[in-house]
């Protein structure tokens, strides 16, 4: 397999994955298709990080609510590794808006919540899941939420069958 292909990405599991007793089900999605885990750990963002995570959405109008809640309660972060990572987390995760996630994917089993039903309680859209929108995004990301030493190399079974 060529090394490219060979990706990792950052996946963030939010407060509600975390409060709703919902991290299993969701990790283990990502392993039964063949990824895997290379970092993980549990974190309590603080406005700071969140500014720098969120960097580019800082000056949004929407933008307080999703501050409010991803400081709101733990997130667990993960390195995920595997053949196109970055494309595969995506398809698995679904689409950013719960309501239109298509079942099967993390956020059309786990959520429900529409833009215009958040926009007019004025929260932040209650997603569950944050992945990498693309491969630059992906390393900015990873560098920002671990050191290099937080990152493991290993070989799993699935290497010998999907790799």
């Amino acid at each position: 397999m060529p090394k490219n292909l060979i990706q990792q990405t950052l996946v963030l599991l939010k407060p509600d994955a975390i409060q709703r007793g919902i991290i299993g089900p969701i990790i283990s999605r990502f392993e039964q298709a063949g990824l895997k885990i290379v970092g993980m750990k549990m974190v309590w963002v603080d406005k700071a990080f969140s500014k720098k995570h969120y960097s580019a959405h800082v000056d949004k109008k929407f933008y307080p609510g999703l501050e409010n809640f991803i400081t709101s309660g733990p997130v667990i972060s993960m390195v995920v590794e595997g053949i196109q990572s970055v494309k595969a987390v995506r398809k698995i995760v679904g689409s950013t808006e719960p309501h239109q996630a298509s079942p099967g994917t993390i956020r059309g089993d786990f959520a429900h919540h529409s833009y215009e039903y958040t926009d007019k309680k004025g929260i932040a859209i209650k997603n569950l899941i944050h992945a990498s929108g693309n491969i630059k995004e992906a390393k900015k990301e990873i560098e920002l939420w671990f050191k290099a030493k937080e990152i493991h190399t290993y070989k799993t079974v699935h290497e010998t069958h999907v790799y």
